[in-house]
């Protein structure tokens, strides 16, 4: 029953690409289904029952032989993922220790600014120009940002030309 199922699939894409070149009429697609029936049956007649059972044998051993592999691919795909979510959460915990470090600094810089703010507002204005004006550009403007406006305007007038402009500069876009 099978071979004739078989035989009938195989004719019917034999006739779908004969279809092409050719147009059959329904008699003639049913003689042609009868004759690829009729030589599949033949050629099952002329094998004998052990080369057949050889054969589904054969087919059932690589069958399982592609399931087993499916089977090592899948587990394989597991072992994989479990590895990623491993991978991916110790990457979280490292960005969040990286990140918890760069808080840190940041709030011991914002202390150290806060307390060179008050060493520079307890300083003689023409000493403070001379201390910022040798200071980092970036951390001199926070400090002048910080002071009071009277204060910060007697420094910059006490600093050197160049250096009070860019830090003027610097500190007018930074208070954009």
């Amino acid at each position: 029953m099978k071979f004739l199922i078989l035989a009938l699939v195989l004719s019917t894409t034999a006739w779908a690409q004969n279809k092409a070149s050719k147009t059959y009429t329904e008699a003639e697609f049913t003689k042609a289904v009868a004759e690829q029936v009729r030589k599949k049956v033949e050629e099952v007649k002329n094998k004998s029952v052990t080369d057949l059972t050889k054969e589904l044998i054969t087919k059932e051993e690589s069958i399982r032989l592609r399931e087993l592999d499916l089977e090592k691919r899948e587990d394989q795909i597991k072992v994989n993922s479990s590895e990623i979510e491993k991978k991916i959460m110790a990457f979280n915990a490292q960005q969040t220790s990286v990140l918890g470090c760069v808080e840190r600094n940041d709030e011991e810089l914002k202390t150290r600014i806060t307390q060179q703010v008050e060493v520079v507002s307890n300083m003689q204005p023409a000493k403070a120009a001379q201390l910022l004006s040798v200071q980092d550009a970036n951390i001199a403007v926070q400090i002048l940002q910080m002071l009071d406006p009277k204060k910060a305007s007697k420094i910059f007038n006490l600093m050197e030309k160049e250096v009070s402009a860019r830090l003027q500069k610097q500190y007018m876009d930074m208070k954009r």
